[in-house]
């Protein structure tokens, strides 16, 4: 009588441990799902037009300077004359490439020194509210969607030895102060510095801008309350939820220097550079390979240089944006 007054309960509660336990095989919820041909068709179509250009443009590019590299190579007809390694161990031990490699860091570690601070303070005043503030906005930014070439254009003729800065020192009785800006190699990195500066600090800005405007108003008020200065504010509410968007633009900037090119080229010209101390990975890939109908070794040094920046931006990824990134897969997989 108990027994089988008992084995219905015992027989529910076992059906629902294994189900609980995902040993009910036959649930509807376990079969596998039919493919849904017209999603699939859907995201093809979507994704297949961008996914080409990447492959052709970015993947197959990479892949042929790859090859071209272990060639020696004049850049017409068919590669034969291989080498192996030989164009990437000259690049190794070239005292002139290690000068640019030089050269880059310093770009690197000065740019971001330079233009963060800069870019903060002025996104702070810009974001009070202030009389000719859309103005100022437009003013900074300027420089930033200037092309390249005129800029590098004009500063080369400003800052020729009679060029218009100088003369403008003389003018001022200040002729002491008059420098040879682009030849002289203890100043010419330093006058570089300060052309990419005034140039790229209106971008840092407007991004900062942008991030501050994210910041929920409620919490400054709230300290305003509580008697926190405007300093305190900045310090302890503005500065790390501006943490993300300070973040994204030194990854931005890491990579833009690393790969600095046009306004060096333009303003001090592919022998100047190397000699004022101002040449990159990039001008000395154009000096060794195409100028010097070299394509070979100047495809080996593409290579070299999108090395150097993939690790670097795949270590920032790993340690410096991991907290962004983590916090948005957290939030896609609890969805």
């Amino acid at each position: 009588m108990s027994a089988r007054t008992s084995s219905p309960i015992l027989e529910r509660s076992d059906s629902a441990a294994a189900r609980a336990g995902g040993g009910d095989t036959s649930s509807p919820a376990r079969r596998k799902r039919p493919v849904d041909w017209g999603r699939t068709a859907e995201i093809a179509l979507l994704v297949g037009p961008a996914l080409l250009v990447f492959l052709a443009f970015v993947i197959f590019p990479i892949v042929m300077a790859a090859y071209y590299g272990f060639y020696r190579w004049q850049g017409f007809g068919v590669p034969t004359d291989f080498v192996g390694l030989q164009n990437y161990l000259t690049i190794l031990q070239d005292p002139s490439f290690h000068d640019a490699l030089r050269h880059n860091a310093i770009i690197v570690v000065m740019s971001l020194v330079l233009q963060g601070p800069a870019a903060l303070l002025v996104a702070l005043l810009l974001n009070r509210r202030m009389r000719g503030q859309s103005v100022i906005r437009v003013l900074i930014f300027v420089p930033y969607v200037i092309s390249e070439v005129v800029v590098g254009t004009g500063w080369s003729l400003l800052l020729q030895s009679r060029g218009a800065v100088n003369g403008m020192l003389e003018k001022l009785g200040l002729g002491a102060l008059q420098q040879d800006w682009l030849s002289d190699p203890n100043i010419a990195m330093w006058t570089l510095l300060g052309i990419i500066t005034w140039k790229y600090v209106g971008f840092a800005v407007i991004l900062f801008l942008a991030g501050m405007q994210g910041i929920p108003q409620e919490l400054t008020e709230a300290a305003q309350i509580d008697g926190a200065s405007y300093w305190q504010i900045q310090r302890r509410i503005t500065l790390p939820l501006l943490g993300p968007t300070l973040r994204i633009w030194a990854f931005l900037s890491i990579i833009g220097s690393l790969q600095l090119f046009d306004l060096v080229y333009i303003i001090w010209g592919q022998y100047v550079a190397a000699t004022a101390g101002t040449s990159t990975m990039a001008t000395y890939m154009v000096v060794n390979g195409r100028n010097a109908a070299s394509y070979g070794y100047g495809n080996a040094v593409a290579v070299v240089l999108f090395v150097i920046s993939l690790i670097v931006a795949l270590a920032y990824q790993r340690f410096v944006l991991r907290r962004d990134t983590a916090g948005a897969l957290t939030e896609r997989n609890s969805r």
